[in-house]
């Protein structure tokens, strides 16, 4: 409906993602790949309790239509997390990292683990982008030509479904606008997950950071 696309509501996500010891039933790995799919919705997930706050404000400023910001269960990593808000770009991801061997995307949280996995990665002397998209729609387009233009793998990086979600987008934009690469998928896989503690689930999943890690050296070989 075209109304839709106008209506000026935020969805807070909250417990997104794989959650641990709330239960199998709890999990909510499949918000990015629905949300994808409905026209006009702007579709976003903070790395931290910084862009979280950030993101609300910034859906707050205009009438930009459904605004959905996920996050998950439990406590932050940011003890400065009561920073002055400012409006963000819509569609526009950041820079973490620069490098030339392997690039990585990242949405949401899950950023944390891939910088633990380059830390490592570093030390064997292979050089690694990562960008955190922050945005699933609009995709950063900016950060996909750089990264495309870059002509080496890619791994992408999303707690949720492998599905439909960022690995799903990135690899339509990269085919929409001619370019080939190799991309490595790191999410939750084509399965009910059971229940366990976050870092059990991560590492039965392979979204942990010694499973990103093995990635980059598989990519790198």
């Amino acid at each position: 409906d075209v109304a839709l696309q106008h209506l000026p509501v935020t969805f807070c996500i909250d417990r997104a993602g794989l959650v641990g010891e709330d239960g199998a039933t709890h999990h909510g790995v499949y918000d990015l790949a629905y949300l994808r799919a409905i026209p006009g919705v702007i579709v976003s997930a903070p790395r931290n309790e910084h862009w979280l706050r950030n993101l609300l404000y910034t859906s707050q400023c205009d009438n930009y239509g459904p605004f959905a910001i996920r996050y998950p269960r439990g406590n932050g990593r940011n003890p400065q997390w009561q920073n002055e808000m400012q409006k963000v770009e819509i569609g526009r991801g950041e820079k973490l990292s620069e490098g030339s061997d392997i690039v990585v995307l990242s949405l949401g949280p899950i950023a944390h683990e891939v910088q633990v996995a380059i830390s490592k990665a570093k030390e064997e002397n292979i050089s690694v982008a990562h960008y955190d998209m922050v945005f699933l729609k609009p995709l950063d387009e900016k950060i996909m030509q750089e990264v495309a233009e870059k002509n080496c793998p890619i791994i992408t990086v999303e707690d949720g479904s492998k599905i439909g979600g960022l690995s799903s987008a990135v690899m339509e934009w990269l085919n929409a606008n001619g370019y080939k690469a190799q991309v490595t998928s790191i999410g939750v896989p084509d399965e009910f997950v059971s229940q366990g503690s976050l870092s059990e689930l991560y590492h039965y999943c392979a979204m942990d950071s010694d499973a990103i890690y093995q990635q980059i050296i598989n990519a790198k070989k």
